[in-house]
């Protein structure tokens, strides 16, 4: 067994990071669930500077790729000795600058490392986790907002698919991603317009097919995104069922996504997610994921639980799934679930 020890990116949040050590330990053991041999996590202080610590067999192959995506991991070494650290090269999915994370400022927008690990959770948590190595996933995020998980998303090289209620958040996300996209001279499509279902206007449509160089894009090796500004209740059938590989989305805390139940605006989490889970299980595939973050202070983590299982899903278990938690403000402490699809 080798030692090896992570240094963490800062984080302009200074809550978040706080609590980014321990939560990276929790994200290690569902990389050691997922593939084995990560043990003995810590924390650890070198000349000044705080560290995650851990210990697993020399790092190589599809273990070390994996890793290479955790949240918060800005640097990787392997211990030597007492005082001597050997820098690990590191090789994530990421095909994109950072700035297609970051550009975007707006009150509610999810901390991007947090939509990062959520999104490793729940593709570790497939039935076939080595799947994010191995080829393009398509992941939905069905109550977007302004499409943080999406881009996050395109960064790996996934197909990202988006849902949201609120017209405003899908025209601030169209603009920035085709203003994104022009300045980057990524050669892409996009197409907008009405959605429609059965000859009905369900709400508006933005269909993107692009790749992260030209000659990608002329050989088809195109990847696409698609974000619908609609009800989330209505995810199946727009997409139709079993069509994606992960479903990940930060539910909302009282006041920022709405669903529309009998003519009227449902803002709770319980009853936004008790209508809404049945249908976005339909849409994903057997063998599939869905990871929720949501407020534990207005949707307690058992009865959510206990939905996603009536559900038909089974709920991810373990000490270590039980680590998120992690206070947002004095309103919000934020944990997440994580479930698969038989």
């Amino acid at each position: 067994m080798s030692e090896y020890l992570i240094l963490q990116l800062p984080s302009a949040n200074r809550v978040y990071a706080d609590d980014a050590p321990r939560l990276m330990r929790a994200e290690l053991a569902v990389f050691g669930e997922a593939v084995g041999g990560i043990a003995d996590t810590d924390e650890v202080e070198l000349a000044g500077l705080h560290y995650v610590r851990f210990t697993a067999p020399e790092l190589t192959g599809d273990r070390l790729a994996l890793l290479s995506n955790a949240s918060s991991l800005y640097a990787l070494f392997q211990r030597v000795d007492e005082d001597l650290l050997r820098p690990v090269p590191i090789r994530p999915l990421d095909r994109f600058d950072s700035d297609l994370l970051t550009i975007q400022k707006y009150a509610g927008k999810t901390n991007e490392q947090f939509t990062r690990l959520l999104l490793n959770v729940t593709c570790l948590a497939m039935a076939e986790p080595l799947a994010m190595l191995r080829r393009p996933l398509r992941v939905l995020d069905p109550l977007c907002g302004r499409g943080t998980t999406l881009n996050q998303a395109m960064m790996y090289g996934f197909d990202a698919a988006g849902v949201e209620l609120a017209d405003r958040d899908f025209e601030a996300y169209e603009r920035f991603i085709k203003t994104w996209l022009r300045t980057k001279k990524f050669k892409h499509t996009a197409e907008s317009g009405p959605l429609r279902w059965q000859r009905r206007r369900l709400g508006r449509r933005l269909d993107i097919t692009y790749a992260p160089t030209k000659e990608e894009f002329k050989a088809g090796r195109t990847r696409t995104l698609s974000f619908r500004a609609t009800d989330t209740l209505h995810t199946a059938k727009i997409f139709g069922r079993n069509a994606f590989d992960a479903i990940v989305t930060d539910a909302p805390y009282g006041v920022q996504h709405g669903s529309r139940q009998a003519g009227e605006l449902q803002r709770s989490p319980r009853d936004l997610l008790s209508a809404a889970v049945p249908v976005w299980v339909t849409a994903l595939k057997p063998g599939g994921a869905i990871g929720i973050s949501f407020n534990d202070l207005t949707l307690p983590r058992g009865e959510l639980l206990d939905l996603l299982t009536r559900a038909g899903l089974k709920p991810r278990e373990g000490a270590h799934y039980e680590q998120f938690a992690h206070r947002v403000d004095n309103a919000i402490v934020r944990d997440l679930v994580v479930a698969t699809k038989p």
